[in-house]
């Protein structure tokens, strides 16, 4: 038997990059995946792709910040045994620079978002008693980064609910975990960075590179998992060294 067979997994932000590899890799082990992102050809797309790999898969399409309508969407699924918290964006911007349109709309995708939809499906969890929650943060919500401070704020907010939530849902054998990626080659990054912004980075990571999104997903598999059963209010940090350096 696969790992998540007889498991429903709800990936947020799941319509390209890291989310897209989550879903699939979980689909690979047996799990039925619903694709949530907030552009519906893009989660179309994924979910094309699970299931040319045979997965079961639906799509959900809606902004994970509108916390009205997350709510409605959650309600008209069947209930998830596995949650990633995965949907963000990045803007950059100096301390002088961002806005309050911008802060709130980093803290919201990212804060609100992870919480409204952890609420969502966390009656479920307590019913089947048996659950997993895995919180998309990321290294610099570790160890910051310059004209980022919003991003990072938020990133670091996403590991204090994780150890909160672990405290709270433990009694009902709930994991609650988190993963910190260092660079990932990500649509997002390439956009924002171009290649040779990206290449410049890895020389500064000890292992020489960034990670492909299929290597952060092999954590978040492992969290999602049986095999994990002891763990909870623990981050999994996959960044190549980087943090060892201070990056």
């Amino acid at each position: 038997m696969a790992e998540l067979d007889g498991r429903r997994a709800l990936i947020t932000g799941a319509g390209r990059g890291m989310g897209r590899a989550h879903a699939m890799v979980m689909a690979a082990q047996g799990a039925a995946v619903v694709v949530q992102d907030i552009d519906g050809d893009l989660a179309n797309q994924t979910a094309a792709l699970v299931r040319e790999q045979g997965g079961a898969v639906e799509v959900m399409v809606g902004d994970i910040s509108d916390v009205t309508d997350l709510k409605t969407k959650f309600a008209g699924i069947e209930p998830v045994d596995v949650l990633v918290n995965n949907a963000g964006i990045d803007r950059p911007g100096t301390l002088e620079e961002i806005d309050e349109a911008g802060f709130d709309e980093m803290f919201a995708i990212h804060v609100k978002g992870a919480f409204f939809a952890t609420q969502a499906v966390v009656p479920a969890m307590k019913e089947k008693r048996w659950g997993k929650i895995v919180n998309i943060s990321s290294v610099w919500g570790m160890v910051a980064y310059t004209s980022h401070s919003h991003y990072c704020g938020a990133k670091a907010a996403l590991l204090g609910l994780t150890k909160a939530w672990a405290k709270e849902l433990a009694p009902h054998n709930i994991n609650v975990n988190a993963v910190a990626p260092g660079g990932v080659w990500t649509e997002m990054e390439l956009a924002q960075r171009g290649e040779e912004g990206i290449r410049k980075a890895e020389a500064l990571v000890p292992m020489g590179r960034w990670a492909q999104p299929q290597e952060l997903s092999e954590a978040v598999l492992f969290l999602s998992t049986d095999r994990s059963s002891f763990i909870t209010g623990q981050c999994i940090s996959p960044n190549g060294g980087a943090v060892i350096v201070g990056i």
